[in-house]
């Protein structure tokens, strides 16, 4: 009886896991971001976002990939994090205050290092 308890509880948990990664998202954002420090601090930043599950930003590109809950959070609370972090998203620029705060070496005007 306890062995069959445990199997159904074990079923419904896995369950419940898959029917919420079904229900994820992916996004794909391009930043003004320069090395691994923007990074590190856009990656950081949105894994501290509520709804955020993973983030993965490629220099090559410029493009941060981020998997995130749609019931939690939206591609413009994404971008609006991104953008409070000092880096522009997509078409929209970054917060000002956030940019200029950066390091310079990792503001709009320095070069790719």
């Amino acid at each position: 009886m306890r062995t069959t308890i445990l199997t159904i509880l074990t079923v419904f948990f896995i369950g419940l896991n898959i029917a919420q990664a079904e229900g994820d998202k992916e996004i794909k954002i391009k930043t003004s971001a320069i090395c691994e420090m923007c990074k590190a601090r856009i990656e950081r930043n949105l894994g501290l976002s509520k709804g955020v599950k993973e983030s993965n930003l490629d220099l090559k590109d410029k493009v941060v990939t981020v998997k995130y809950n749609p019931n939690k959070t939206t591609p413009e609370a994404i971008k609006a994090t991104i953008m409070n972090s000092g880096y522009d998203a997509d078409d929209q620029p970054a917060n000002q205050k956030a940019h200029d705060k950066l390091p310079s070496c990792c503001r709009k005007t320095a070069a790719a290092h």
